[in-house]
């Protein structure tokens, strides 16, 4: 499990890496690209908090599914 993560984590820098120069360069390119760099833009600050907010409800899920299966046992 903790390779996987590491992987993700690798893979979701690099997009993210990947967003802020696409947006650095469709700045710089000009108004004809300033749909494209908005879409960018927007992505780079959405990403990132649709990454937390995946993880945060995934260590809640993994906590009550954790703590189910110990009242499971507690009840037997």
């Amino acid at each position: 499990m903790k390779k996987a993560q590491r992987i993700l984590a690798v893979i979701g820098i690099i997009v993210l890496v990947g967003l802020y120069l696409s947006t650095f360069i469709f700045a710089l390119l000009g108004k004809d690209f300033f749909p494209m760099f908005m879409a960018s833009l927007f992505a780079s600050f959405v990403l990132p908090v649709l990454i937390w907010a995946y993880g945060f409800i995934y260590k809640l899920i993994k906590k009550n599914s954790l703590t189910d299966k110990e009242d499971e046992r507690i009840e037997k």
